[in-house]
């Protein structure tokens, strides 16, 4: 279905998806006072700039900008998996924080993350599929 959708609305959905969890974060951290562990500073560090880039994206129409943002949404990913795997193995528990304690209703916040990062890889991958037809 994705596949289908023109790629402005692609990058649309993809920067409200950024948009989403910069402000899911900051709510977590900021607003109800979750200290975030150094995990979740590096995923911050990976997320926040695709804000800006999807949006700058969407409104240039750069359905190019997948060269930028799957470097970011890959690690991203591969952060978040470890710190979702790391919650399983200890329990429950992050080796380096209280986040992956707190539930947020199903899921937990490193949960959350590897949700949003993987959406954005997806988005992406459909990009640069669609840039590699002939």
């Amino acid at each position: 279905m994705l596949a289908r959708l023109p790629s402005r609305p692609l990058l649309a959905l993809g920067a409200a998806i950024a948009a989403v969890a910069t402000t899911g974060s900051l709510t977590y951290s900021l607003g109800l006072g979750f200290a975030p562990c150094e995990l979740c500073w590096y995923q911050r560090v990976l997320m926040y700039p695709l804000v800006g880039v999807l949006s700058y994206a969407w409104y240039t129409r750069d359905t190019g900008v997948y060269r930028l943002v799957l470097p970011f949404s890959v690690a991203g990913t591969a952060l978040a998996a470890y710190q979702s795997y790391l919650q399983v193995v200890a329990g429950g528990t992050c080796a380096l924080g209280g986040c992956a304690t707190v539930y947020v209703r199903p899921v937990t916040i490193p949960n959350q993350s590897l949700l949003a990062f993987c959406l954005l890889t997806g988005l992406m991958a459909v990009l640069l599929v669609r840039a590699r037809r002939p």
